[in-house]
């Protein structure tokens, strides 16, 4: 668009009022050098505008070209950039800075009313849905922020600076007039009313779209699709909104998907997140929260990395004081179809979740379990689902899934299965199982914590994987740590093994997708308290700095576990220490390794391929199955973990062979 403008001439007046343009003071519609009458007819204008040059044509889907310019439309106090095309607009478009390049076809209303944050500000009744945990969102809100602001409420005085913050910020973005970003598409919508919308969005067919923000960008385009109602809201970009989707009251991550009739109420949605004809109430879905099915309730909860299967529901009151209870499931797990959770209740990570549970369990300290429903008690089995083909596709997966093309991502997320975080629970809950054995006795066939039973078997079997996950997250540090480095002496090896920092060798804490040492985060927060830290850009710098230190805090963690599993420091350790973690690791991997190669074996039994060869024999059966799901002998997961066998013995081989010298 042009920078200067200047009044229309006489002859232009003329022209536009014989094309059917209406003006009560044309004095104030000004245009650029450049400006064709030709490209304006049928529109009345009021207030001050401003009109660039229309001089190209535009072309719809089917090839149908038209030229740019305003037709049969009402503008009011808007500034309209160059090749503009708008037609069609049944009401009025009013307060508007419409960029260049902007469609807008078939629209009944598009207006800022006063004066608005456009959705900023807006606050969020997460976790619990009777209130405490609010978030007020905004453009650049990341889900470790969100975090903060939603667990960390007894830090009285790091909330109230985070929310002066963000009220700055909501003021400094609100204004009397919207903007409508270079090259967005606006096709045959209702209302919009009070949205700022972003360059490159497409929204068609929308119905209503009121007090938002659009936060579109060419490399990753957000799109609101046909029936949508959306109100107090931000979309961050490569969002999507559509299919009927009703969202009231939410923040809606980067290349978050919402769809096919979801109802989305008072909730914030982090990256790469998808919900589906479902419902949510008062959630925190950190990242790759996902829920593809009818009937499936998420309610009250704080979620990550979750697949909830369809009908899972929860409750969160019990008719007395309100819905004032809240539940946690910790990242990574998945709710099997129609499970049910009677909230309060928190879930270890990586838990799968089956049948309906009653009891207010806290499962926290016991990760990759599996939490079933028998004869209306809740029983656990501890540690299986380590050695499920299940839990280690989905963490491969999610790293290939991260469909956000924006340059600048808000959610800083750490992929890792394995762990400071989910090892030091196994670390617990390693104890915690042996205490349990200890005080109830060697002959007892079952044992209860938490509320949940677990058999004794189990409990035997959940020591072990968890020793099994403790030594391969151990070895993988410390091979990581060795590789391509190199040491004549065992001096040498220790200089290597020194840690960079001894930050990370306590406590750590998953911050909605970022994984980090408790104490860091708490320094952080100090820093908001005195000052030190005083802008939301600067916070998200911070959050940076721990993601993109994490390998440094991670060593200084592990070597920590390390000296208290050989009982000395690592100035004092030997060759022979090296060769025996080592060994222990290849043990573990190999160990977990074929348990998963076995149970990727049970999605070819012959019980799997019930319905395959519908009008052949069992040689025809075999056939079919194999044409539509291949051999497992050739399946990509299967082959892919017989190469990590080899690979890992190679590499352990290798280190060993290297520490031997040493001797």
């Amino acid at each position: 668009m042009g920078t200067e403008f200047r009044q229309l001439s006489s002859e232009e007046v003329a022209v536009l009022s014989g094309q059917g343009c209406v003006c009560d003071d044309w004095s104030k519609v000004h245009v650029t050098d450049g400006f064709k009458t030709g490209r304006v007819k049928f529109t009345h204008f009021s207030g001050d505008i401003k009109l660039g040059v229309f001089d190209k044509t535009v072309t719809f889907p089917g090839g149908a070209a038209k030229p740019t310019g305003i037709s049969n439309a009402t503008i009011h106090n808007c500034t309209i950039g160059n090749n503009v095309y708008i037609n069609q607009v049944k009401s009025y478009i009013a307060n508007y800075a419409i960029e260049d390049d902007v469609m807008i076809e078939n629209l009944d209303l598009l207006v800022v009313e006063g004066e608005s944050s456009f959705g900023n500000g807006t606050e969020v009744a997460v976790i619990n849905e009777a209130g405490g945990r609010e978030i007020p969102i905004y453009d650049n809100l990341s889900a470790h922020t969100a975090y903060v602001i939603a667990c960390y409420r007894d830090r009285t005085k790091t909330i109230e600076k985070l929310q002066k913050m963000i009220s700055d910020y909501s003021k400094s973005v609100s204004s009397s007039t919207g903007v409508i970003g270079k090259g967005s598409k606006l096709i045959n919508c209702r209302i919009i009313k009070n949205v700022k919308i972003g360059p490159a969005s497409v929204i068609e067919g929308a119905s209503k779209l009121e007090n938002g923000s659009i936060n579109s960008c060419e490399e990753d385009p957000v799109y609101i699709g046909p029936d949508v109602i959306v109100k107090d809201f931000i979309a961050c970009s490569g969002s999507k909104i559509s299919d009927g989707a009703i969202v009231a009251e939410c923040f809606v991550g980067q290349a978050t998907e919402l769809a096919k009739q979801y109802s989305a109420e008072s909730s914030v949605f982090f990256a790469n997140c998808g919900g589906f004809h479902g419902e949510a109430c008062a959630i925190f879905a950190g990242p790759y929260t996902v829920t593809h099915h009818k009937s499936t309730l998420l309610i009250a909860g704080l979620f990550s990395f979750l697949n909830a299967g369809s009908g899972t529901n929860q409750s969160n009151h019990m008719y007395k004081l309100g819905p004032t209870h809240q539940g946690i499931v910790e990242r990574g797990s998945k709710t099997a179809s129609d499970s049910y959770i009677l909230w309060p209740a928190k879930v270890g990570a990586f838990s799968v979740v089956m049948g309906r549970h009653y009891k207010n369990s806290d499962t926290s300290d016991l990760p990759f379990s599996y939490l079933i429903e028998h004869e209306d008690e809740t029983v656990l089995i501890p540690g299986v689902n380590l050695r499920s083909v299940g839990t280690v596709r989905d963490a491969r997966k999610w790293p290939k899934r991260d469909k956000r093309k924006d340059p600048n991502k808000l959610d800083y997320i750490n992929f890792k299965l394995l762990s400071p975080y989910t090892i030091q629970k196994m670390i617990n809950g390693r104890k915690l199982l042996k205490d349990l054995k200890a005080t109830s006795g060697e002959t007892s066939d079952h044992f209860i914590y938490h509320s949940v039973k677990i058999k004794s078997s189990a409990l035997d079997r959940g020591i072990k994987f968890y020793q099994l996950g403790i030594n391969k997250f151990l070895g993988n540090c410390l091979i990581k740590r060795l590789e391509g480095k190199q040491f004549k002496t065992i001096d040498d090896l220790k200089k290597v093994l020194a840690p960079e920092t001894k930050i990370g060798t306590g406590k750590w804490i998953d911050l909605a997708g970022l994984f980090a040492p408790e104490e860091v985060v708490q320094k952080m927060l100090a820093d908001i308290d005195s000052g030190a830290i005083s802008s939301l850009d600067k916070i998200q710098e911070a959050f940076g700095t721990i993601h993109n230190d994490y390998a440094k805090y991670e060593w200084a963690w592990a070597e920590n576990v390390l000296q208290q599993h050989l009982g000395k420091s690592v100035s004092e350790i030997t060759a022979e220490d090296i060769i025996g973690l080592v060994n222990d690791w290849k043990t573990a991997v190999l160990d977990l390794d074929h348990q998963l190669y076995n149970d990727a074996g049970k999605e070819f039994a012959d019980i799997v391929q019930i319905g395959f060869g519908l009008d052949g024999d069992e040689q025809t059966r075999r056939a079919d199955f194999a044409a539509v799901r291949g051999t497992y002998e050739e399946n990509s997961f299967v082959t892919e973990i017989e190469k990590h066998i080899t690979t890992k013995t190679k590499l352990g081989d290798e280190l060993i062979g290297r520490v031997e010298k040493l001797r």
